[in-house]
């Protein structure tokens, strides 16, 4: 009896959590079960495709065309003097992973309610999950603009990487915790209300117009200062335009928008873990 009395439990499971405990140790106990969800999300969802993981590249790809010929040659819209393509790709590769982590992470609730309420796990490794997945996407995407790259710098395009993509790590970090944290609140909120779903579909599309994914902010700035605001305060836009300058050599951001954008980052995070950790309690009864 007094062995059991003494005895030190790894894991204590109580009602009573602090809204802004992240549980870090407890998802350093359950790790292996955040490697096995990856595994899950990357095999499962091109498991019965006949291309597999080729849509990785593919997507990317056939998007970096249509804008090429509708932004860039229809539109006849700047791209601050670079390869076209390049241009797309490299704002289309930053988007998408941003957006993958914000939708995918928006329906972990409501996605995982039979999970969830079988068995009891530190609930935020799902979303941390869907950000580790998405990064392997990233990742190949990103060996796509590479290969972009060198093929353009050896047909003698004009671009410049410099020191600055150095921030790259920095700029991927923004874009992973600005999904996650965003997709964190959307996530305790469908649970009650499932229109916000639909809604963050739609807001998804239009948020990327008011990115500067298809424009740089130098057109905004000459030919719509009075709308500069609606693009210059977007989070991604200040990411994507490092991003731009530093492998491309082209962008117009500074260290005072970055750091903006990592301030509104943090506090998107910190409100989305709040509200996950409060949701999390008693999102069972409501899904």
């Amino acid at each position: 009896m007094d062995d059991q009395a003494d005895e030190i439990w790894d894991i204590e499971i109580t009602s009573q959590n602090d809204l802004f405990d992240l549980k870090l140790k407890d998802i350093w106990h359950y790790r292996d079960l955040l490697v096995l969800l990856v595994r899950r999300d990357f095999v499962s969802f091109y498991k019965q495709t006949i291309l597999g993981p080729l849509w990785f590249l593919i997507q990317p790809i056939f998007t970096t065309v249509i804008y090429t010929f509708v932004f860039g040659n229809l539109a006849s819209i700047p791209t601050d003097g670079l390869p076209q393509p390049l241009f797309y790709l490299a704002g289309i590769t930053s988007w998408n992973y941003f957006a993958d982590c914000l939708t995918k992470t928006s329906i972990v609730f409501t996605a995982n309610s039979a999970l969830f309420g079988k068995v009891y796990f530190p609930r935020l490794i799902v979303p941390l999950s869907i950000v580790v997945s998405n990064l392997i996407r990233f990742g190949i995407q990103m060996l796509l603009f590479l290969l972009m790259m060198a093929i353009y710098w050896f047909k003698g395009a004009s671009f410049h990487p410099n020191a600055w993509l150095l921030l790259f790590p920095l700029l991927l970090l923004l874009m992973a915790l600005l999904g996650l944290g965003l997709g964190m609140i959307f996530s305790a909120m469908t649970t009650k209300y499932r229109d916000l779903s639909f809604l963050l579909t739609f807001g998804i599309q239009l948020m990327m117009y008011l990115t500067t994914v298809i424009y740089p902010l130098s057109v905004v700035e000459s030919k719509y200062p009075s709308y500069k605001w609606l693009v210059e305060y977007n989070p991604m836009t200040s990411i994507i335009e490092a991003f731009r300058y530093g492998f491309l050599g082209q962008g117009t951001f500074t260290m005072l928008s970055l750091g903006i954008t990592s301030v509104i980052t943090l506090l998107t995070l910190l409100i989305g873990i709040i509200i996950f950790n409060r949701v999390e309690r008693t999102f069972i009864d409501t899904v």
